[in-house]
């Protein structure tokens, strides 16, 4: 082995590398100084987007997402320029064509955690419903606890704590009870056909006027709907100053209780189903032209 060859190739590979990188030594201390103001700006830029967006979403979390995906694409497209002006363009290449195929994988692997994300996004800038709303969704019906990004939680009044995908609220009916923070209860009666339906329109609504619970902007409505089978059937409607269920339920029941006594006191009578048997219909026979027959047991 020759050492002096050897000797000769390494010093010529090292002339080779120095004198490289004193040509390279400009582009070296300008992507230092873009790499340092780079990331300044991107650290201005990212609280200049957290005001912004905190002006449009009171959502944190979706606020800090916001400002961090503006932070690091900043200084993704920093790292890039600062690799160009390094003479590293195939790397840049590379980069963001693996970037493009790994994207393209996640894409496909979490479709449904994508969906469920961007959901939670478009939610929490809509905002159709908020903490303590009182929704019905699909047919979960209860009280909003939590909205994440992903998904939301409501608490339903059974006691039970439903986790519901954000694609799922997106894309259906959403019934927000609280937003007129108030709520119409419709109470079904049916009265006697004999009785004087005018009478009855206004004992029932004296009857419920009264609730302590009802708006006292809306007042009660008493509308005839339908006639039934065995009795003529009657709406009422009442507005309650707030949306909470406890009080919904609670005034449906005092104001049975109040029409029931009502009635009960001016002789309305809410009559039992009745059905009649028609014997003499065209192609029957009359009650009295049937025979019939007295047994005696032996």
């Amino acid at each position: 082995m020759d050492i002096d060859k050897i000797t000769s190739l390494i010093n010529d590979k090292l002339y080779s590398w120095s004198e490289a990188l004193i040509k390279l030594l400009p582009n070296i201390v300008l992507a230092a100084v873009v790499m340092v103001i780079g990331f300044y700006i991107a650290k201005f830029i990212r609280k200049i987007t957290s005001k912004l967006v905190h002006k449009i979403s009171k959502n944190i979390t979706l606020n800090n997402l916001f400002s961090s995906i503006v932070y690091f694409s900043f200084i993704g497209i920093v790292l890039f320029t600062v690799l160009t002006i390094l003479n590293l363009d195939k790397a840049v290449t590379s980069i963001l064509a693996g970037a493009g195929i790994l994207g393209l994988a996640l894409a496909f692997a979490f479709q449904d955690i994508a969906a469920n994300f961007m959901s939670g996004i478009f939610i929490s800038f809509r905002k159709p419903l908020k903490v303590g709303d009182i929704v019905q969704i699909k047919e979960y019906m209860g009280k909003v606890i939590e909205i994440n990004l992903r998904d939301t939680l409501v608490e339903t009044f059974q006691g039970k704590t439903v986790i519901i995908p954000n694609k799922e609220v997106f894309q259906n009916p959403i019934e927000n009870y609280t937003i007129l923070q108030k709520r119409r209860f419709d109470l079904s009666v049916g009265v006697s056909y004999g009785d004087d339906l005018e009478k009855v329109r206004q004992i029932t609504i004296d009857a419920v006027s009264s609730i302590e619970e009802l708006s006292k902007e809306d007042p009660v409505n008493v509308f005839f709907v339908a006639f039934g089978d065995s009795s003529v059937n009657l709406s009422v409607r009442m507005w309650i100053n707030t949306p909470e269920q406890s009080v919904y339920n609670k005034v449906g029941s005092e104001a049975i209780i109040r029409i029931k006594k009502a009635y009960d006191a001016n002789d309305i009578m809410i009559p039992f189903p009745i059905r009649t048997l028609d014997f003499g219909i065209k192609g029957g026979t009359t009650l009295t032209e049937m025979p019939i027959q007295m047994g005696t047991k032996q």
